[in-house]
């Protein structure tokens, strides 16, 4: 059995007081696995003290004390990659193939590309006539990390944190604790000083209200639901600090009639399956043009009923549970939604698929006919649902898309260059691929209306962790 405690100043602790601890649940099988102990406000301001007391000392370190740190600690993570890989795959139930090819292969890939970026980043540049600008670390800064793609969170924001100079403290989700357990084990053989990374973990009413509250804390980086969004907005605004989000999404794919459709229908939905459709990013309402609808829809259900679900221990292709058991009842309820709002369901549909009864195992499920202004089609499932909706032409197309409070992705698949420009640049979402070209790891990641503000990744996540002083004079 596992326990998870908390990392505060350079040491493993227990929590001030006994307190309710959070079982770690296998989704696999849905045995317990170990338990998290889930800590209060008072270990909340413990975790701030000891990222403030460190803060004056790391902040001034060199750039090039700070590199060499963080390269150890990508070595180091290197070297403990397939136990990262193990603990993702064992605590969110991501099959063995996607738990060691993308999701643990996030923390170094995030390390490197801060790296980079901070290669040429101009943090010291003359300014005007006789000013000197100076991009300086932010201060203490709380990291609250969801569990749908643990590392990729954790790493997307403590590697420019660390690299900038900044102090953190960091709130995993108790969904997904064992990989932020290691994390903090690598942190602690990198050699990075007591107090510059702290660990607790605690519910968001009660620990995550107290940090983000707390005058100490500079900046809050959060990403998880809109509606926590919001709450965390909210408690931050009375100490005016620095909020950053990445929230939620329902992201649409464009489908043309003059795209390859086999080919892009199953990429469609394969993209929107992969990992087990529990990505903020996920192509969630696949828009198709009238023309070729009926068929892109007959692809869609051969090829949804082909994908394997599959234990996570499994290799190959495949998706997996979903992480919980409060996700997996959600999922069901919106499957139910979308019969009962008259979508037309071609495959999967309510259960779990045959041969699993035990495990938050769903069927992939595909809906058609499905109109823009019923729930599946605008409220964020998170879970491998998609949905089909039929447009007329170009413009019905981008009003269909932006028709969303979302704003994180799209997706556009057109055989004509200039049509996806051109319908990229009409779409109000972060990020825009286009005939399945994805992200790189320095590309800005973050979006429009209610999926946040700010971007990570790369050079646009270091600016996120730094405040800029102009020095006018000699």
């Amino acid at each position: 059995m596992i326990r998870c405690n908390f990392y505060i100043d350079g040491a493993w602790v227990e929590p001030q007081r006994t307190g309710a601890e959070h079982p770690i649940v296998n989704p696999a099988d849905e045995s317990v696995m170990g338990t998290v102990a889930m800590g209060s406000a008072e270990d909340a301001a413990l975790a701030v003290q000891a990222a403030r007391r460190a803060f004056d000392g790391f902040s001034q370190t060199t750039m090039a004390q700070r590199r060499a740190l963080l390269a150890q600690l990508k070595t180091v993570f290197e070297q403990r990659y397939t136990e990262m890989a193990q603990a993702i795959s064992h605590e969110m139930g991501a099959p063995w193939d996607l738990a060691y090819d993308s999701q643990a292969e996030c923390g170094p890939g995030h390390i490197q590309a801060t790296l980079d970026a901070a290669a040429d980043y101009p943090f010291e540049a003359p300014i005007g006539t006789h000013g000197q600008l100076l991009a300086e670390p932010i201060g203490v800064c709380v990291l609250i990390t969801p569990w749908n793609w643990p590392i990729n969170q954790i790493m997307s924001k403590l590697a420019p944190a660390l690299l900038t100079g900044c102090t953190v403290v960091m709130k995993p989700s108790e969904f997904a604790p064992l990989s932020a357990r290691l994390v903090a084990k690598m942190v602690h053989e990198a050699g990075y000083p007591p107090g510059v990374f702290n660990l607790l973990y605690g519910d968001g009413p009660v620990v995550g209200s107290a940090l983000c509250a707390d005058p100490e804390v500079d900046l809050v980086s959060f990403t998880g639901s809109t509606a926590a969004g919001v709450s965390v907005a909210k408690v931050s605004a009375d100490t005016v600090k620095r909020v950053v989000q990445e929230l939620g999404g329902k992201s649409p794919n464009l489908v043309f009639a003059d795209a390859p459709l086999e080919e892009t229908i199953g990429r469609a939905v394969r993209k929107c399956f992969n990992n087990t459709g529990q990505s903020c990013n996920a192509p969630t309402r696949l828009l198709v043009q009238r023309a070729v609808y009926d068929e892109a829809v007959a692809i869609a259900a051969r090829v949804a009923a082909q994908v394997r679900v599959v234990h996570p221990s499994e290799r190959g292709d495949g998706v997996g549970p979903l992480a919980m058991r409060r996700q997996f009842e959600t999922v069901q309820r919106f499957i139910q939604l979308g019969l009962d709002e008259g979508a037309r369901l071609v495959a999967g549909g309510l259960g779990r698929p045959d041969g699993f009864e035990r495990g938050y195992y769903v069927k992939p499920t595909v809906f058609a006919d499905v109109r823009n202004d019923m729930a599946i089609a605008q409220q964020e499932i998170f879970g491998p649902v998609l949905c089909i909706l039929p447009f007329d032409d170009e413009a019905h197309a981008i009003r269909l898309a932006n028709d969303t409070p979302f704003g994180l992705a799209a997706y556009i698949n057109t055989a004509n260059s200039e049509t996806a420009q051109r319908v990229a640049r009409r779409l109000r979402a972060g990020t825009i691929s286009i005939n399945g070209v994805g992200n790189e790891y320095c590309s800005p990641f973050g979006g429009y209306k209610q999926s946040g503000n700010g971007r990570e990744w790369g050079r646009f996540g270091l600016q996120d962790y730094l405040e800029y002083k102009c020095i006018n004079g000699q």
